[in-house]
């Protein structure tokens, strides 16, 4: 994937806000992250390129919408593409999260967020996609014992997340299948 200039200033940016955050398995930087989930919807869905960047910004760093948003004007970006850039980085950002609802179990907090998931723009929900497909595939590979309470959380998702770009739709169901599958889970109906 060839970034822009201002696509690369946004990577910089991102790597600023993760700090020295890892991914939990492997233990690299966790922007690889989240340029893995920008380079898989960069053929398909180009307009997502930066909000795969910048998905989980609000929910993992201190960075605000805001100051994303005054990043991307300062970057080259339009008032109409930083909305939208910023706008799908809320999107893509838990609402139903312990810290919020602590009374909630986390099968219910997940329900939840599966119902706000399908309301999500069209955009949105590809690149929400491909940041499962990445997430699933790591999982599996690294953790699982884990594996089948998140793949079969992403079932959930998938079933009310259908109007994004369906050849990563179909690439995410996929990668569910194979994982379940992979872990022994021969049935995933709930």
């Amino acid at each position: 994937m060839e970034l822009s200039k201002r696509q690369q200033r946004l990577l910089e940016f991102v790597k600023e806000q993760h700090g020295s955050q890892r991914r939990k398995y492997t233990g690299d930087p966790y922007w690889t992250h989240v340029y893995s989930v920008a380079e898989r919807v960069s053929e398909l869905v180009p307009e997502g390129i930066e909000i795969a960047l910048g998905h989980d910004l609000l929910e993992d760093t201190s960075c605000t919408y805001e100051q994303l948003r005054s990043f991307l004007l300062r970057n080259g970006y339009t008032v109409p593409e930083a909305d939208r850039i910023a706008d799908g980085v809320v999107e893509l950002t838990d609402v139903f999260v312990v810290e919020n609802y602590p009374e909630w179990n986390r099968r219910i907090r997940k329900k939840k967020e599966a119902e706000r998931l399908s309301q999500i723009s069209l955009l949105a929900q590809s690149v929400k996609y491909a940041d499962l497909i990445d997430n699933s595939l790591s999982i599996v590979e690294h953790s699982t014992s884990f594996a089948s309470t998140y793949l079969l959380e992403k079932v959930e998702i998938l079933d009310g997340m259908r109007q994004g770009n369906i050849h990563l739709l179909i690439e995410a169901c996929a990668v569910l299948h194979e994982g379940l599958k992979s872990i022994g889970v021969k049935s995933w109906h709930h």
